[in-house]
């Protein structure tokens, strides 16, 4: 708490020309920060993409293996289912020998007739369990491929990305110490401000220069009685078209 307090008393103290300065050296090094991140393009997000997919080529393989297992199983339960039909019909054809009358004789030969479509409708599952384990073999096949190509299309894109990782990390931590730094001298309530119009920004800018009378984030013109407010720095200012803060062009001239 009393840490808190020290901080809010320090950057009370902070002129409203040292909090513009400030604002505009984070805004500097914050672009710094997204001009690595734009090098990087798209390659962190074709990264997870490329993981993700790779997760749901082995999850579909996993299910497809799970399904081929159930379909053998059902062959089997049909194929037993057979052979248990074929033994009570050599049972009932044994019995018919021994019949004392034709209603004993009819009666047998109709659950010989019965277990004889239970051999058919069971041969007639098991070439359809059959097409199906054939068809997601196949699936299997088509999924192994394309979780190679995955694999390699990752492979290929993690080496491009940590090339790059590699080459600006150094770059990136001193800049991000450095912006931690310059937050520091700037009240929670101003930095919120900016964080939030940085934001909304599509180019990222949330503190810009006036520039050949213009606004150097939207380019509409700045009055000059507004370009002469600007220039004193006493308050802070914004463009009333796009919301950004404005500074003089002489805002680190003057001061570094």
């Amino acid at each position: 708490m009393a840490e808190q307090k020290t901080k809010i008393e320090e950057t009370a103290e902070i002129s409203v020309e040292d909090k513009l300065r400030a604002l505009y050296q984070l805004q500097q090094v914050d672009t710094s920060i997204d001009k690595i991140k734009i090098l990087r393009g798209e390659l962190p997000l074709e990264v997870q993409d490329l993981e993700d997919e790779i997760v749901g080529l082995e999850t579909r393989i996993h299910n497809y293996d799970e399904e081929i297992s159930n379909l053998e199983h059902n062959i089997n339960a049909k194929n037993q289912e057979i052979l248990n039909a074929q033994a009570l019909i050599k049972k009932y054809e044994e019995q018919q020998n021994n019949v004392r009358n034709n209603r004993e004789y009819d009666s047998l030969s109709k659950e010989i007739e019965f277990q004889t479509l239970e051999i058919e409708l069971c041969n007639k599952k098991i070439i359809e369990f059959t097409g199906q384990k054939k068809d997601k073999s196949e699936m299997i096949e088509d999924a192994k491929k394309a979780l190679e190509d995955r694999k390699s299309d990752l492979e290929s894109k993690k080496g491009e990305l940590n090339e790059i990782v590699d080459d600006t990390r150094k770059e990136e931590e001193n800049l991000n110490k450095k912006s931690e730094e310059i937050q520091k001298l700037i009240e929670s309530r101003l930095l919120a401000a900016y964080n939030r119009i940085r934001g909304n920004a599509r180019n990222g800018l949330a503190v810009v220069k006036v520039e050949r009378d213009a606004c150097g984030g939207c380019f509409n013109n700045i009055p000059p009685q507004r370009q002469l407010d600007i220039k004193s720095r006493k308050k802070i200012i914004v463009c009333e078209y796009c919301g950004r803060i404005l500074v003089d062009d002489e805002i680190l001239g003057e001061k570094e």
